[in-house]
C-alpha cells in the first residue's frame, strides 16, 4: 500500500522551483546530519479494514475492566444516569468540528451557556468559561491568569494532585514564571508556612480541597492569608463535593478550577475529560477559551452568541493569556445534562452517599488491622497506613477488586462513591483482614 500525498509529483516540483531547490531532501539540509534519521521508521505495512478492526478487538480484550473499584486519585466511577446518553446519542449535539461562525449553531451555544450557569451555582462564581482540555489545564491556565510584571511566583499546596503540579510547572517554565510548593503537615497544607512564603512577587495560592489526599483544607484561613499579601486564591475543587461543602466563593477565592470527569463522564481510561474554570467579577476578562453570553435578536427573542475570546487570533497579541481556542463541547455538555438530570438534591444525595460510604470504608479497614494516616475531616477519598500494601492489592485483584493507590511506604489512597455497596466494603475489608492476620 502506498503513501498518500494529497498533491501531485508536477505540483511538488514547481514547489520545490519556487523555492530555489531540486529535490525534497534540500528542504531538511540545515539539520545536522547527526540528528537525522537514517534508518526507515518501523511503521507496518498497512492493513484491509478487517484486519484492523481485529487487531483493535484483540487490543481492548487486554483492558482489565473490575466489578469493584476503591480507587480516585483525580478520576472517579459515579453512576451515570440512562438519560445522559440518550440525550448525547442525538445528532443535533454533534458537529465536525469547532463552529467558526458559532451565532449559528444556537444549539451548541445555549449548551455552553448553560453548562457554564452550572457551574458558575456550583462554584459560587460570577462567570465561568466554555471549559478547558481537563482540570489539570484549568489550574495551570488560572496560575497564568494571575501573573504579573513584579509578581511571578506561583505558590501550589504540596498536597495539589502531583499530575496537576506536574503540568503547572510546564506552563510555568514557558511564562517564565517560579512554581514554589508550599509544604504540607498531616496531609493539608502547612498555613505557618504559607504565611513565611506569601509575599510581595506571589502572584497566588493554588490550594486542592478536597486535597490529594482526600483532606478538607482550611481555606478560608488561606485566603486570609494570600490575600494579605496581595496574591491570588485558586481553589480546585471537587464538582461533587462543592454540592455539600462551602464553595469558593463564599471562601473568597479569586479563581475555582476542576476536573469535570465526575458530572457524568465515564472513566473512559483517562479521557476525553473536562476542565471548569470560573472567577470572580475582576478576574472574568482574564479566562481563556470562550464565553457564551445570553442577548435578545432583532425580533426581541431569547438568542446566544460568543461574548468573549481572550486569544490572540481575536484580540491584540500582547493582551492574549492563552493560546486555548476551543473547549471540551461534548463532554462539558455531558456535563450540563446530568447536571440537568440529578438537580441540586440529586447532585447533593450522591455528595452525602460518597462521603458516608467512604467513612464506613475507613472504618472498616481500620478494623481489618489499616491504620488512617490523617485525622482530618474528608470527603470520599483517604489515606491508609500498613503493611504488606502489595498483597493486598494483589489479594483484592484475585477478587475482582481494584484497591487503593500505593503511594509509598505502605501508605494507600482509597476512595468510596455512591457506586461502593456495603457488601463490596465488607468484603475488601475480610481480604486486608485475610492478609495482615488480624
Amino acid at each position: 500500500m502506498g503513501t498518500y500525498v494529497p498533491n501531485t509529483a508536477a505540483d511538488r516540483e514547481i514547489m520545490l522551483k519556487a523555492c530555489g531547490m531540486e529535490r525534497m531532501e534540500d528542504l531538511y539540509a540545515g539539520i545536522p546530519e547527526e540528528l537525522k534519521r537514517k534508518e526507515p521508521l518501523a511503521i507496518p505495512e498497512g492493513k484491509t479494514e478487517m484486519e484492523v478492526r481485529r487487531r483493535m478487538e484483540g487490543l481492548a480484550r487486554k483492558n482489565r475492566v473490575y466489578g469493584t473499584v476503591f480507587r480516585g486519585a483525580g478520576a472517579y466511577r459515579h453512576y451515570i444516569p440512562s438519560i445522559v446518553g440518550e440525550v448525547l446519542r442525538k445528532e443535533d449535539f454533534r458537529t465536525a468540528y469547532t463552529p467558526y461562525q458559532a451565532e449559528i449553531s444556537q444549539g451548541v451555544l445555549q449548551s455552553i451557556f448553560e453548562f457554564q450557569t452550572d457551574i458558575c451555582e456550583l462554584t459560587g462564581m460570577a462567570a465561568a468559561n466554555a471549559s478547558v482540555y481537563d482540570g489539570a489545564t484549568a489550574a495551570a491556565e488560572a496560575c497564568g491568569m494571575c501573573l504579573e510584571k513584579k509578581r511571578r511566583k506561583i505558590l501550589v499546596s504540596a498536597t495539589v494532585d502531583p499530575k496537576v503540579l506536574s503540568v503547572v510547572r510546564t506552563y510555568a517554565f514557558g511564562r517564565d514564571a517560579e512554581v514554589i510548593t508550599v509544604p504540607e503537615r498531616e496531609g493539608v497544607t502547612d498555613l505557618e508556612a504559607l504565611k513565611e512564603m506569601a509575599d510581595g512577587e506571589s502572584a497566588c495560592l493554588l490550594l486542592q480541597t478536597p486535597n490529594y489526599f482526600g483532606c478538607f483544607e482550611d481555606a478560608d484561613a488561606a485566603a486570609e492569608t494570600v490575600h494579605g499579601a496581595g496574591a491570588k486564591l485558586i481553589m480546585s475543587c471537587n464538582p461533587i463535593a462543592l454540592a455539600v461543602m462551602k464553595t469558593p466563593g463564599e471562601t473568597g477565592a479569586d479563581i475555582a478550577v476542576g476536573e469535570g470527569q465526575p458530572l457524568g463522564l465515564p472513566l473512559s481510561f483517562g479521557g476525553p475529560y473536562l476542565g471548569f474554570m470560573a472567577a470572580d467579577e475582576k478576574m472574568t476578562r482574564k479566562l481563556p477559551g470562550r464565553i457564551v453570553g445570553q442577548t435578545e435578536d432583532r425580533k426581541g427573542e431569547r438568542c446566544f452568541v460568543l461574548t468573549m475570546q481572550a486569544r490572540e487570533q481575536h484580540i491584540r497579541r500582547e493582551k492574549a493569556g492563552s493560546n486555548i481556542c476551543s473547549n471540551e463541547a461534548l463532554c462539558a455538555l455531558t456535563a450540563g445534562v446530568y447536571l440537568a438530570a440529578m438537580g441540586p438534591e440529586g447532585l447533593r444525595k450522591a455528595a452525602l452517599s460518597c462521603h458516608a460510604k467512604a467513612h464506613y470504608l475507613r472504618e472498616k479497614l481500620e478494623e481489618a488491622g489499616l491504620k488512617a494516616a490523617y485525622a482530618h475531616p474528608f470527603f470520599h477519598e483517604f489515606v491508609t497506613e500498613g503493611p504488606h500494601a502489595e498483597e493486598i492489592l494483589k489479594a483484592l485483584d484475585a477478587r475482582d477488586m481494584l484497591g487503593g493507590l500505593p503511594l509509598g511506604g505502605g501508605r494507600m489512597l482509597w476512595c468510596a462513591t455512591e457506586m461502593n455497596t456495603r457488601e463490596e466494603m465488607d468484603r475488601a475489608a475480610e481480604t486486608v483482614r485475610e492478609v495482615l492476620g488480624a
